[in-house]
């Protein structure tokens, strides 16, 4: 049985072997449900409709997410053998895996607001709150594998999101003002 420092130490070599595919679906992840969410109270939706498009996104998006990692590193690996040069020995399936399952998971984090008993109004300031945080402790989490500073990590994660949810909040209420929602 391993201790708890060898333990450690192994979560750590898979999360450096896998950080990109891990960064790159968290942050989309998190970042477009958010972004379904935020357009969708911007244009002013019922919360079930803003419960279904974010699901509906979460499972499409973080699917074809998945998907595109393991055909960029199928494709990437032909290439290489095609010009006589070594494939990378990753395995593209489980680059789409991690990619996936970080797109869900910390993805579905903008909809528990949803779920949660609070009243309809609260919900968006609810999720704004959980997605903007997540952003922040997910992007601050990169440093234990990178080194890098946790805040300058977290602050760079969290800025990039807001700026995404924002451009989809301003989008949703000015597509509200022009259809006369």
């Amino acid at each position: 049985m391993a201790s708890p420092g060898e333990l450690r130490e192994t979560v750590r070599d898979a999360a450096s072997r896998y950080i990109r595919d891990l960064v790159y679906g968290a942050n989309d992840g998190i970042v477009t449900t958010f972004a379904v969410v935020a357009g969708s109270a911007g244009a002013d939706l019922p919360p079930y409709v803003v419960l279904i498009l974010g699901l509906a996104n979460l499972l499409a998006d973080g699917f074809s997410m998945g998907a595109s990692s393991y055909l960029a590193i199928r494709s990437e690996s032909a290439t290489l053998e095609a010009s006589g040069r070594e494939p990378d020995d990753s395995s593209p399936l489980r680059h789409a895996l991690a990619t996936f399952g970080a797109f869900v998971v910390v993805g579905a984090l903008p909809l528990i607001a949803f779920l949660a008993p609070v009243a309809p109004p609260h919900h968006f300031a609810l999720t704004a709150a959980l997605a903007l945080t997540t952003m922040f402790a997910f992007g601050a989490t990169r440093s234990w594998v990178t080194k890098r500073s946790w805040w300058r990590s977290g602050l760079e994660m969290f800025l990039i999101g807001a700026a995404a949810s924002a451009v989809a909040y301003a989008t949703g209420a000015l597509v509200a003002v022009l259809s006369g929602a």
